[in-house]
């Protein structure tokens, strides 16, 4: 009975697994092995020229080396930051640490091209800050360019450090650092040579993800990036080029974007492999209380980083409000820019929620049954699945909208610039936060359960959505919170298969700051961010948290 029952079970869940691989392969695979095979095409014959042309023009080439650097300086200046904020509030008696928190997370869930704007915004040509200095006679520093484009980033991500490091310094086993200081080492010397070494691995898992989130932004260079040009920008120009676009090319560049972006996530799992990071965390570090002149001057540190990362959202929240004539800003403040909006891209703000909303349900239902069978069926088709669903983790939206709209243009399945293909596109994209998520949970779930409840005659698929779904709820929530919130704020893949019909509310915010519509511009950013503060602190009520994995 128990043998009919495993394999009436292993059945199910096979088939499953399959169906689940097939689409994985059309959907994620084959656009991604047409795009390799478009990069060696030249006039429709094999050929390595678009490759000798990236690496013998410095057009193409510089834009890698752009890109390196630019990435570079932010994932330094974003640890600089993030390292020491994450020790004083995880370790210190810092005031307002729950406020702290929220607004980290806040800063880090709206897009980065919303904090480019907010910049152009403060530091622009006509700026305000720009416009402050220049009446007493200071020429303020340019946003545009490379500066421009590290100050955003590092204010952007390196709330990633301080959230992976603040939570492991929170577990980490505090006898280990007593023993450091019984042995005469303390102070700054225990930091750098017992405490941060133990959390190297958090430490190099927060600068990869600020390095790749930089690697693959578009929204930020292609704002401010002004003569500075980056790899996903020229993808977009040569894709999307009004006078014929080197649709190859692009796929060239595509290509390089992934292999880097690869090669910098195998750089760091084998430098991490080669040492040995363990913690028996029975005992969590206690907070200490400092000084008033130490508590002092670590609290201001904390909320200078806090207020730094928060004036995009403060200042597109400010300007939405504020007066237009046209491109410019004049005294007053009114409703203007939201009659606007409303009236002429409200479409874009039903797409954008419908799309997300659309999107999410798929990535939930899909996330957790995957989940189950990667962890649950582990054998070498789950393994596969696995591997595949993990693939976009390291495209940027640009590439994956452009393998999406290259493999679909045409028949037999024909999607491209239709409401299916944004929708995949966010699925595809924003998927493997939810099964991260679910996976996390589900080995904290003794696999008795289902099997109780399957022994006692209950069909598989209902056990696992009567009971296992269930318990799994609480830790698919939060890859789901931030799949929602990623979702309605992504830009770069929409930017490449929106239409006319199909805009949403990032494509507009784009396209008004291109126009010089900074007013409503500054409406749109403002709904988005009420709308990721709304999911944010539903989510901080339910879960009784301050805080989100990631």
């Amino acid at each position: 009975m128990n043998e009919g029952i495993k394999r009436k079970t292993f059945s199910i869940w096979n088939m499953i697994a399959l169906f689940s691989l097939f689409v994985i392969i059309i959907f994620v695979v084959y656009p991604l092995v047409r795009l390799f095979a478009k990069s060696f095409l030249d006039t429709g014959s094999f050929s390595l020229q678009n490759y000798r042309d990236f690496f013998s023009l410095p057009y193409y080439f510089s834009t890698l080396k752009n890109s390196i650097v630019v990435c570079i300086f932010a994932t330094v200046f974003a640890t600089l930051i993030g390292l020491p904020m994450a020790y004083f509030v995880s370790r210190f008696n810092i005031p307002f640490k729950r406020f702290i928190n929220i607004c980290v997370i806040l800063s880090l869930m709206s897009p980065p091209f919303i904090g480019a704007y907010s910049w152009i915004l403060l530091m622009g040509r006509n700026g305000f800050i720009t416009n402050l200095l220049s009446d007493i006679g200071i020429k303020a520093p340019t946003i545009y360019g490379f500066g421009g484009i590290v100050l955003v980033f590092t204010l952007k991500f390196y709330p990633y450090v301080y959230l992976y490091v603040s939570g492991a310094l929170k577990s980490m086993d505090s006898s280990l650092e007593e023993a450091a200081e019984n042995l005469g080492v303390s102070g700054f010397r225990r930091i750098m040579t017992v405490t941060f070494p133990l959390v190297l691995p958090t430490i190099a898992s927060a600068a990869l993800m600020v390095f790749m989130t930089s690697l693959a932004d578009f929204g930020t260079p292609m704002l401010i990036g002004e003569g500075y040009r980056v790899l996903p920008v020229v993808v977009y120009t040569e894709f999307m080029s009004e006078t014929g676009g080197n649709t190859s090319m692009a796929s060239t560049l595509s290509v390089i974007i992934i292999l880097c972006s690869t090669a910098i996530l195998f750089l760091q799992k084998w430098y991490i492999g080669q040492k040995s990071y363990q913690m028996s965390g029975l005992r969590p570090p206690k907070v200490k209380k400092l000084k008033p002149v130490s508590r002092f001057f670590a609290s201001v540190f904390c909320f200078i980083c806090v207020f730094l990362a928060m004036l995009p959202q403060i200042t597109v929240l400010v300007t939405s409000f504020v007066k237009t004539s046209g491109p410019i800003f004049v005294k007053g403040f009114s409703f203007d820019s939201y009659r606007s909006i409303f009236y002429k891209l409200g479409r874009n703000i039903r797409n954008t929620f419908t799309f997300s909303f659309i999107a999410i349900i798929i990535m939930i239902v899909v996330g957790m049954v995957l989940s189950y069978c990667i962890v649950r069926k582990r054998n070498k088709l789950t393994a596969s699945i696995d591997l595949f669903i993990m693939l976009p983790y390291v495209i940027p939206g640009a590439v994956l909208g452009i393998t999406l709209l290259g493999a679909f243009n045409k028949p037999p399945i024909m999607i491209s610039g239709t409401v299916t293909i944004m929708i995949i596109s966010y699925v595809i994209r924003k998927l493997p936060y939810t099964i991260r998520s679910s996976t996390g949970i589900l080995y904290q779930i003794d696999p008795s359960i289902d099997e109780a409840s399957i022994s006692l005659g209950v069909s598989p698929i209902k056990t696992f959505f009567k009971i296992t779904g269930v318990m799994m709820m609480p830790g698919v929530l939060s890859g789901a919170i931030i799949s929602w919130i990623t979702t309605i704020n992504e830009l770069s893949s929409s930017i490449i298969l929106y239409t006319g019909e199909t805009g949403t509310i990032s494509v507009a915010i784009y396209s008004e700051v291109v126009r010089g519509g900074y007013g409503t511009a500054a409406a749109l950013a403002s709904i988005l961010t009420l709308a990721t503060t709304i999911t944010l602190l539903i989510f901080f009520k339910v879960t009784k948290s301050d805080s989100i994995s990631i």
